[in-house]
């Protein structure tokens, strides 16, 4: 992601008008300015600081010395580290103290510049509105105020895209949950079925024995029982036929007549 430099005032030389801003300046405070100045460009940022804090031991409230501390500090620091959080300590307290307009403007446009790098593109563009509120004119600001506006619109949509793709993975795991649901549920019927017709089946058999017994039907058993009573039966009536015959003798035989 294109990342927006820092708009620097290492370079800036103390002006007579400036020197009378809240304390006037001393030799020794300006050749300490200078000298930080003469390293910054030299691009020895670690060497100008060092400088800059000499001129602000001369005076603490020399407003130069402030802004272009916390630009060598910005050079040197990471995006997380402690140089840009003191340097935008600093540049905080130019937004809000410094006498001196142009200095506050770009305190305003630095620390935009650090928020829209941090991806905050809400809080970049009020700081460089309040960079334009300082100098209209500063067309970088306003470059950059119209490109960190473009990133935040592109970063909600972005958050929007993700929200309604969550909630749709969130909808579909809850769908998919219902349906093992209602698959387990079906599993666990079934089995209660298979397991209820187990059980059925020996009373069934048992019924359908009772239900031929009820219709006539004899078991094997039953059947030879019946056939010896009925042999038993017959054998009886056949004895006493005999006895009643033996009784009563058999018929007798008519002679013959003599002849005439």
């Amino acid at each position: 992601m294109k990342k927006i430099l820092f708009s620097i005032m290492a370079a800036m030389s103390v002006m007579p008008s400036m020197a009378q801003s809240k304390t006037a300046t001393t030799r020794d405070e300006r050749n300490y300015i200078v000298e930080g100045n003469k390293l910054y460009n030299e691009q020895r940022y670690a060497d100008a600081e060092v400088a800059y804090r000499k001129a602000l031991q001369e005076n603490a409230m020399n407003e130069i010395a402030q802004f272009n501390l916390a630009a060598s500090l910005l050079r040197q620091g990471s995006a997380s580290g402690e140089t840009q959080k003191e340097a935008s300590a600093i540049l905080q307290n130019l937004t809000r103290d410094a006498e001196n307009i142009s200095i506050a403007e770009k305190a305003f446009y630095n620390l935009g510049n650090i928020a829209f790098n941090s991806q905050d593109y809400a809080k970049s563009i009020e700081l460089y509105k309040n960079a334009l509120r300082k100098n209209p004119d500063n067309d970088k600001a306003r470059e950059n105020l119209r490109l960190a506006q473009k990133r935040l619109e592109d970063q909600q949509n972005q958050d929007q895209n993700q929200d309604q793709n969550q909630d749709k993975q969130d909808q579909d795991k809850k769908d998919q949950d219902k349906q093992d649901q209602n698959k387990n549920q079906n599993q666990n019927n079934d089995q209660n079925k298979d397991d209820k017709k187990d059980q059925q089946q020996p009373d069934q058999k048992q019924d359908q024995q009772q239900k031929q017994q009820q219709q006539g039907g004899i078991s094997q058993q039953n059947a030879e029982k019946i056939l010896k009573a009925m042999e038993n039966e017959e054998n009886a009536t056949r004895a006493r036929i005999n006895a009643e015959k033996k009784k009563t003798g058999a018929p007798s035989r008519r002679p013959v007549t003599n002849p005439w």
